[in-house]
């Protein structure tokens, strides 16, 4: 029974582990733009295997805890003035297109420069997507603007507009590394607004991240002093056993 008790502990720290691990990477992008945060879904997996003639049943269903999935919370942050023209935020639950040398990944992060050869691209490098293709400037123009529906203009006239999209279901996107995601089916946005000037922060809440950190340190050191104790009792009763045989 002592086994079974440890086991079961350790299946709870391990289960801590990985979700200090996701907090610890929420932490460490709290200022990254249009950073969305994670959680660990956990589930009880139920192991039939301990059997004693002292249980109500012969079987006694012991309860192990499983990460089970990561998910993405996709609610939106906090919208901030930059004045920066190149700067767009997203306002509904869209997201901006851009070409890496893996494929076409989707970012939340509007933080867009011009490259040494006039494209415009994310602080990556990769070039942000249009409807038609990448948005190509001259040296000579100026006043880039960028409309609500996400039509990019300058001096020298329209220059095309942003593939905006949208997901009928986000937990279909994975991490792509970098501010990226992958997967799902791409939608033409249709209830997106871009805002130009203006950047959306990360999602993530420092005041609630520390708390769940306290949280969960407290309840791993608990466990760890569950399982000090259990070895207590199994290093007695050998002694013990060890006494009376001799």
């Amino acid at each position: 029974m002592i086994e079974n008790a440890q086991l079961i502990s350790l299946s709870r720290q391990i289960a801590l582990q990985r979700r200090m691990d996701v907090m610890a990477n929420n932490m460490a992008n709290i200022n990254t733009t249009g950073f969305k945060g994670e959680n660990i879904l956990f589930e009880e997996y139920l192991m039939p295997v301990a059997r004693h003639n002292d249980f109500p049943t012969l079987d006694q269903p012991l309860s192990y805890v499983q990460d089970w999935a990561t998910v993405h919370d996709m609610s939106a942050g906090a919208f901030m003035n930059t004045g920066n023209d190149l700067d767009v935020a997203l306002n509904g639950e869209g997201f901006f297109a851009v070409e890496t040398p893996a494929g076409e990944r989707y970012t939340r992060a509007g933080s867009f420069q011009l490259s040494n050869t006039g494209v415009l691209v994310d602080l990556s490098g990769n070039p942000v997507m249009g409807v038609g293709g990448q948005f190509q400037f001259g040296p000579e123009e100026i006043g880039i603007t960028i409309s609500q529906d996400g039509t990019v203009s300058s001096s020298a006239g329209v220059k095309g507009q942003l593939r905006i999209v949208e997901f009928a279901n986000t937990e279909e996107l994975v991490r792509s590394g970098d501010n990226l995601f992958a997967g799902g089916t791409p939608l033409e946005a249709t209830t997106t607004v871009a805002m130009q000037g203006y950047l959306e922060r990360s999602n993530v809440s420092g005041i609630s991240e520390m708390a769940d950190m306290i949280r969960i340190t407290r309840s791993y050191e608990s466990i760890s002093s569950l399982t000090k104790k259990h070895d207590d009792l199994r290093r007695d009763a050998i002694q013990r056993l060890g006494s009376a045989q001799a």
